[in-house]
């Protein structure tokens, strides 16, 4: 994944841990739990605590903790990845809230049915967590399959959701 050289970075406490949100000027770009897989070296970009993306999406993803909110509604920058990647994360986001889907679904919603495992490598380099709902992707049988995040986490979500 490839990042603006104007990206910021902040912080933000949630009840899975701290999260580290980042952003350009315009679009939220990212957002980790701290130490999750797949995570880049945040430490490069400057950190602030005034930048009104972020600002905006710590206000939203509170409200989400809250259960508060369901949708988000925030301008989101996944031009960083492949083709492929952005192709697998707009499906991401069409995943309603209250729902979850398999990889194998995906694949078919994107015309590739044989590409399981490369939407789950998609699914896994996710850059958004939350927002980009990943955590609403299991396994063809049902199963609680990995997460970026720790399937604690993953857990914790779909829970707060009333998915599981």
């Amino acid at each position: 994944m490839k990042y603006p050289s104007t990206t910021t970075r902040s912080t933000l406490r949630s009840p899975l841990g701290t999260i580290i949100l980042a952003a350009t000027d315009t679009a939220l770009v990212g957002l980790w739990f701290d130490g999750q897989s797949h995570q880049p070296d945040t430490s490069i970009w400057p950190q602030t605590t005034k930048h009104p993306v972020m600002q905006t999406a710590g206000d939203q993803l509170q409200q989400y903790f809250a259960k508060e909110r369901t949708v988000f509604d925030l301008p989101l920058d996944l031009s960083g990845g492949t083709a492929f990647q952005q192709q697998v994360w707009a499906q991401l986001r069409a995943i309603a809230s209250g729902a979850t889907v398999s990889y194998g679904h995906i694949g078919q919603q994107m015309r590739n049915p044989l590409a399981v495992r490369a939407v789950g490598a998609a699914v896994g380099r996710n850059p958004i967590s939350i927002i980009v709902p990943c955590h609403r992707v299991l396994g063809a049988n049902g199963a609680l399959t990995g997460y970026a995040g720790g399937l604690d986490r993953k857990v914790a979500l779909l829970q707060l959701e009333s998915l599981v």
